[in-house]
């Protein structure tokens, strides 16, 4: 693997921004405070709030490269990147920099399965099974009663299990999809845990099942019919769902780097399961995604799928989840998160603004700042920063959370303490984070302040509650 280069690199090779002759000076005027505005999305109640320029941030952080596109009304408004696609080889992000759109990969699938259900062939409501030709997922106790659906697949609601995955590296043998699913590859085998359509939990297992019933259907390969039917007719002609990707992408793709600094084995991953994790593309393309449903949406006017549908795929349920998308009170988003990239798609439901950011690193804390930055400048609603109550508790009280813990789906979780911190840490994807205490029994992640809520009784610790997901306490 290769080591990043000196960060100081990356200022002195700065931003690289593609000719912006085209942007209106208004345009230019929003982008300068934008970038000059950056504040941590997590924001400690009684502390200072800092302020960052973009450029200075990205090497705080230690994150590579940066890519960016904002839409109003209907149309990229200006787009812009910054830093490096290839540390090693002095190559430059720019607007036409290739990254792993992670789980945003998730509602661009979706949208093929919807038009399936538009042309009679897919009902949401039916048991999925009922279009699986090649693999049928295993019947047991939790499907008596209750089927998996594509409806409860696509919220989350499927009671299906594996809800990420770590992809390949090259040079690995890549499993098929039937492989994914039967758990001869580097995940556990897709099975139903509970009864569906009794609770919500993220499953990229869930999507997995979907590409193959969208496959086993047609009798085309997945990239083949995604490429043709949705990212051709929505202007994402130069994206695609190829894993691994095709040499003719290759040097438009940027490098993959972890969190050290280290570049990914084989520049990026490779992830079989492509409607969860495996799209290429760009923000410009991304963002057309963006721009079609909520031209759809807004206008009334059919396209890509029907109004109805758009409509219908935009009802918030359980843990605010759409069938595709997350749904909020004024959005529709997602995130992305693949091996050395992150990613992040928002798009406005009453207001003509989206806007896609994606990084080439496992570090994408500055997605959110960014963001925060663009809604400010804008006066959107649906961002605010994550403001926590920081107390002092005394590492007689830390002490009794130190321990191991298991969980269903993110696998065994130990929690150390390290210089007077409480340290999370996630054996199966090798990710540690800080946790602060807001009260004696409720801690918060350090950079994104999401809660960990521990269980705790006569002074016993017996597990804790993280982003929808229960711990146990095994010692």
């Amino acid at each position: 693997m290769k080591q990043l280069f000196p960060v100081l690199a990356l200022l002195f090779l700065g931003c690289t921004v593609d000719d912006d002759s085209s942007v209106d000076l208004s345009s230019k005027s929003r982008i300068a405070r934008i970038e000059n505005s950056l504040t941590p999305v997590l924001q400690i109640e009684g502390q200072e709030k800092p302020t960052y320029n973009i450029n200075v941030r990205l090497e705080e952080l230690g994150i590579p490269g940066l890519s960016v596109a904002f839409a109003v009304n209907g149309a990229v408004r200006w787009s812009k990147a910054y830093g490096m696609a290839d540390v090693s080889d002095r190559q430059p992000v720019s607007t036409d920099t290739m990254f792993l759109a992670g789980s945003i990969s998730k509602p661009v699938a979706a949208v093929r399965a919807h038009q399936l259900v538009e042309e009679g062939t897919f009902d949401l409501d039916e048991d999925i099974n009922n279009y699986l030709t090649s693999w049928q997922v295993p019947e047991n106790e939790f499907t008596a009663k209750e089927k998996v659906t594509l409806r409860r697949i696509l919220n989350h609601t499927a009671g299906l299990t594996v809800w990420g995955f770590p992809g390949y590296d090259k040079g690995d043998d890549i499993p098929g999809v039937v492989d994914v699913l039967e758990g001869r590859g580097n995940t556990d085998p897709v099975r139903v845990f509970r009864e569906p359509g009794k609770a919500w939990l993220y499953s990229g297992g869930g999507y997995t099942v979907m590409q193959l019933a969208i496959a086993d259907k047609e009798g085309v390969a997945f990239p083949e019919t995604m490429q043709r039917n949705v990212l051709d007719r929505m202007n994402m002609q130069g994206s695609t769902f190829e894993n691994p990707l095709p040499a003719e992408y290759h040097a438009l793709a940027a490098t993959g780097y972890r969190v050290n600094g280290d570049e990914v084995e084989g520049n990026w991953p490779i992830y079989p399961e492509m409607a969860a994790a495996g799209l290429w593309t760009t923000p410009g393309e991304l963002i057309q995604y963006a721009i079609e449903v909520q031209r759809i949406l807004q206008s009334g006017q059919d396209g890509i799928l029907k109004h109805g549908t758009v409509v219908e795929m935009l009802v918030a349920g359980e843990e605010d989840w759409g069938l595709g998308p997350e749904v909020t009170e004024h959005t529709f988003r997602h995130g992305g998160s693949d091996e050395g990239f992150r990613a992040s798609l928002i798009a406005w439901q009453e207001e003509p603004y989206a806007a896609v950011v994606m990084v080439n690193s496992d570090n994408g804390s500055i997605i959110g700042e960014l963001l925060l930055s663009i809604a400010k400048e804008y006066g959107l609603p649906d961002i605010e920063p994550v403001v926590r109550e920081l107390i002092v508790v005394g590492q007689e009280v830390l002490e009794r959370y130190v321990g191991r813990y298991e969980t269903q789906e993110s696998g065994p979780v130990e929690i150390s303490l390290i210089n007077d911190h409480l340290s999370l840490y996630l054996d199966d994807w090798d990710e540690r984070f800080i946790i602060l205490p807001q009260t004696e029994s409720q801690f918060f992640h350090s950079v994104n302040g999401s809660l960990v809520d521990f269980d705790v009784k006569n002074g016993v610790v017996y597990g804790f509650e993280w982003q929808g997901e229960r711990a146990e306490r095994v010692n």
